[in-house]
């Protein structure tokens, strides 16, 4: 298919635009005096993202969310799972190849400096994407200008430019172009403000915003910074050691949060307000091994909550409201935790 045709909304709206079904990668270490052994990136994903949805995937660094990223971008092989996007299944026979489902999905990473060749200029790194795609030379020039336009750069003074005459921020703005002239319908950002200073964030993040009404876009926005997903999300997506902790419409997740690890992390962003400083860090400990994660829940060993029963049994994830999902024993009345509507209040 010519990246100019129109894609087809194959399923309508009410059908999910990208489905994760049990996706896993674990990837394998050892030595002869160690034997086999494997690191649990992500261990199990099971999630949708609906058309025109922004889904933010948060959780502490190495939690799994850029592998979980790359697996969805099929830069790397997954150990088990699969992925369905727009009714097709990625990479088999009769569903998507990858070859049409990496033009239509595009990924915007976290440096923009190593992510532009230093040898293209600007126009030329837009362009290229198109180019091979088989876009006429001239026609993907004229596209890779009218990004730049829509990106808040002007081509006159920006398309010869190389990667190293631009700053930061205007080097990201670059790398959402590029993601763009292949007319995605799904762009993947993996943190892609967290390199760059405040004023610069906001006129980033009113971009993205602005472009996804513009283009009809779809976003899967992953970052540690959770005021900036409270800000661009519909729905968030918490990460723990490979795992979904809670999973649930922004204002459920930020005012109504159901899991102890989603509770430490909003409770750990900064205040300004002297009244609501902690003087007692709300999470202790590191995350456990991924190599040998515990049994049962995989939060209990920093869980103030944790029973018996989390570690003899994985919870499952739990409706604890409507669309909003829990992987804790506590949200339960009848898992054998106790007391678990007082504790978990």
């Amino acid at each position: 298919m010519s990246d100019t045709q129109q894609i087809e909304d194959r399923g309508g709206p009410a059908q999910p635009l990208l489905i994760v079904k049990g996706l896993v990668k674990h990837f394998p270490i050892g030595s002869v005096f160690t034997g086999k052994q494997v690191v649990r990136a992500v261990d199990g994903l099971d999630f949708t993202i609906d058309k025109r949805e922004t889904l933010g995937i948060v959780g502490e660094s190495g939690c799994g969310k850029s592998t979980a990223s790359r697996l969805i971008m099929s830069l790397i092989a997954p150990t088990e799972g699969e992925i369905v996007f727009d009714g097709d299944l990625v990479g088999a026979a009769g569903g998507i190849s990858l070859a049409e489902y990496r033009r239509q999905v595009q990924m915007v990473f976290q440096d923009s400096y190593s992510s532009l060749n230093p040898r293209l200029t600007i126009e030329e790194s837009i362009a290229y994407g198109p180019k091979v795609h088989g876009t006429p030379h001239r026609e993907a020039g004229e596209r890779a200008r009218d990004l730049l336009q829509a990106v808040g750069l002007a081509p006159r003074q920006y398309a010869r430019r190389f990667p190293h005459e631009l700053s930061g921020g205007q080097r990201q703005r670059v790398n959402i172009a590029r993601a763009l002239a292949l007319r995605p319908r799904l762009i993947i950002l993996d943190e892609p403000v967290s390199a760059l200073d405040k004023s610069v964030e906001a006129q980033v993040l009113n971009l993205l915003l602005d472009l996804k009404e513009q283009f009809g876009l779809t976003y899967l926005f992953i970052s540690h910074d959770l005021n900036v997903v409270e800000h661009v999300a519909d729905r968030v997506l918490v990460m723990y050691l490979g795992k979904i902790a809670e999973l649930g419409p922004v204002d459920d997740i930020f005012g109504r949060a159901g899991h102890p690890y989603t509770r430490a992390l909003l409770a750990s962003r900064p205040s300004m307000d002297p009244t609501r400083r902690r003087t007692q860090p709300p999470l202790v400990g590191d995350p456990p091994n991924p190599i040998n994660p515990p049994s049962g829940c995989r939060f209990r060993t920093r869980c103030a909550l944790a029973r018996e029963i989390c570690a003899e049994r994985e919870p499952g994830l739990y409706e604890i409201g409507a669309g909003h999902q829990a992987a804790c024993h506590a949200t339960q009345a009848d898992s054998g935790y106790g007391d678990s509507r007082r504790l978990a209040a």
